[in-house]
């Protein structure tokens, strides 16, 4: 179990270009520096990079779990056929929708995501299908945007300051171990700060050793 942290092309969100599994980080563009090595090495996982719509913001636009990724519609095709050829261990599916910012609106692990309310009946029924997860609808502390202001692995869950007495009482029922924490020095968006697994965590590098602590127990990885 590796916890660290640092920055992606100077920037502390570093949730924001990256998301990852038990085995694969994903890195938009090419960023220079150690950040990719210090990912690397304590997600225990290998890296890929790619751009999605020409962008490097792959944490707000793509989600992944261990069984599949799922990019939204506005990927080019030549993107998406890049990612077949080096990841033919996922599934790599498109869902339409508007709102496409995906991973910022769908929180998940192997076995649960919790998504954003605003996503349609016959949405929600599409993401459980292609991640092959139970879908629970809901927000959490009066955010929709679920995956980018809390953090979810197979461990545990990392919730956002503002979840009430009921939702952790829920939130703790389904994942069992769960604390809540800020990150990069009291942002909420900690979904957007972090990167995280089984294996590991990093954070931010504002992120305080009071709010690692607080990720770390979280996630199960003290």
């Amino acid at each position: 179990m590796s916890i660290a942290k640092t920055s992606l092309y100077g920037n502390d969100f570093i949730g924001a270009f990256s998301i990852s599994n038990e085995e694969i980080t994903l890195i938009g563009g090419n960023p220079r520096g150690s950040g990719e090595k210090i990912i690397s090495d304590s997600l225990k996982t290998r890296i890929v990079e790619l751009l999605l719509n020409g962008s490097d913001l792959i944490g707000i636009y793509a989600v992944m779990n261990s069984r599949a990724l799922i990019l939204p519609e506005m990927a080019y095709s030549s993107e998406v056929k890049r990612l077949k050829d080096l990841l033919p261990e996922l599934e790599i599916e498109i869902l339409e929708t508007s709102l496409n910012a995906l991973r910022n609106n769908i929180l998940v692990n192997d076995k649960i995501a919790i998504i954003n309310p605003a996503y349609s009946k016959e949405t929600s029924d599409k993401i459980g299908d292609m991640l092959g997860v139970e879908i629970i609808s809901m927000p959490i502390g009066g955010f929709g945007t679920v995956g980018a202001n809390n953090i979810l692995t197979n461990k545990g869950m990392v919730m956002n300051n503002r979840v009430s007495e009921e939702e952790e009482e829920f939130l703790k029922g389904l994942f069992g171990n769960i604390s809540q924490s800020t990150a990069n020095t009291g942002s909420l968006s900690i979904g957007l700060s972090t990167i995280a697994n089984s294996s590991g965590i990093v954070a931010g590098s504002s992120t305080t050793g009071y709010e690692l602590s607080n990720i770390a127990e979280g996630l199960g990885l003290e």
